[in-house]
């Protein structure tokens, strides 16, 4: 596979715009048929592979493209059988993916930026601030380029970065993955995670039929504020009566993220509030056990409370309280701890470009 180059990426281009590159290197426009079966089907990492376009069409072409294909530059794995992969992008920096096996089901969670705008006091990924959008490229080449490609069965977007802050090339990768002449895959296998941005989460309830989840986190606006920042500008409370409005019994699912934090969010009072937000919605809620981060009891804002971990029992019974009330809920297992592959534990902030 190839490093960061100046070339063109072909890995992301939809049939018209292959159809435009067979143009330019003077290749017939059916050419763009077999770009599309290489690139997305067969999965070449290099332009030379590509023996039915002739030997003169593929010199021209490698003048201008690359495939786009990136092995990872790094890898970490877990005592559990997470591995979590440090990719290159395009524009020379660097991002996390991790593979999560799990029995006969192998889930890959994708990064869409380089760092987040979004801030979340819970997250290192937050904490590393925003260093640029991923593009389509970037995101296709955590899965083309994934030593664990043909086992995956699911793909979720809850990596580095927010997907509705870089939607456009978000909804595009899940097009190209979804599309007939890619991997064909059922949007049903996609899930795509957000705090909950304005625009963007409108556009992606009306364009794709992939999963939703919402990091929902805290019922209580202002209390959900001290640890997500975007709470301000657009409240749950705008974002659940747009979620009423779409069918959610049919294939596309929605569900609610909660991370647990011990004596903050995991209280009677929280539980009842989730069950008065959620009852009349189809959902599921999934309760995510806290990690650590550095120095994060240290970065209380106003008068919030220091984070600390969550005990089993109360997730349990806060579990039990909602599945009770007629809310689905299950306690997400943790993987990956150990090498900083867990939820809100990705960072790159001492790996960008070198």
């Amino acid at each position: 596979m190839e490093q960061a180059t100046h070339l063109t990426p072909l890995l992301g281009m939809t049939p018209d715009e292959l159809k435009a590159v067979a143009a330019v290197v003077g290749a017939p426009s059916f050419a763009s048929r077999q770009l599309a079966q290489w690139i997305y089907q067969k999965g070449v990492g290099d332009i030379d592979a590509m023996t039915n376009l002739s030997l003169s069409v593929r010199n021209r072409m490698k003048e201008r493209y690359t495939v786009g294909l990136m092995a990872p530059l790094a890898e970490q794995h877990s005592v559990d059988g997470t591995v979590k992969y440090l990719f290159p992008t395009h524009s020379g920096e660097r991002v996390e993916t991790v593979f999560i096996p799990d029995g006969d089901r192998g889930t890959v969670c994708v990064s869409c930026q380089v760092g987040c705008k979004m801030g979340c006091r819970f997250c290192m990924t937050g904490r590393q601030g925003f260093q640029g959008n991923l593009s389509v490229a970037d995101i296709l080449n955590q899965l083309y380029a994934l030593p664990e490609r043909e086992r995956l069965t699911n793909i979720v977007f809850m990596g580095q970065g927010e997907p509705m802050d870089n939607l456009d090339a978000v909804l595009s990768a899940t097009r190209l993955l979804t599309a007939d002449f890619g991997w064909a895959w059922s949007p049903r296998r996609i899930t795509v995670s957000t705090v909950g941005l304005r625009k963007g989460l409108q556009r992606f309830l009306d364009e794709s039929p992939c999963h939703l989840a919402i990091s929902l986190h805290n019922p209580f606006s202002d209390e959900r504020a001290s640890i997500i920042p975007a709470e301000r500008s657009y409240p749950l409370s705008e974002q659940l009566e747009l979620l009423r409005q779409y069918d959610w019994t049919g294939q596309r699912r929605l569900s609610f993220e909660y991370i647990v934090f011990g004596g903050i969010n995991d209280t009677p009072r929280h539980a009842r509030e989730l069950v008065r937000l959620l009852g009349n919605i189809e959902c599921r809620v999934n309760l995510i056990r806290w990690h650590k981060i550095e120095a994060s009891s240290d970065v209380p804002q106003g008068d919030a409370p220091s984070l600390s971990e969550a005990d089993p029992v109360r997730m349990e019974a806060f579990r039990d309280y909602l599945t009770h009330h007629g809310v689905r809920c299950t306690i997400r297992a943790s993987r990956g701890q150990d090498i900083d592959a867990a939820c809100g534990l990705l960072n790159t902030k001492s790996k960008v470009k070198d």
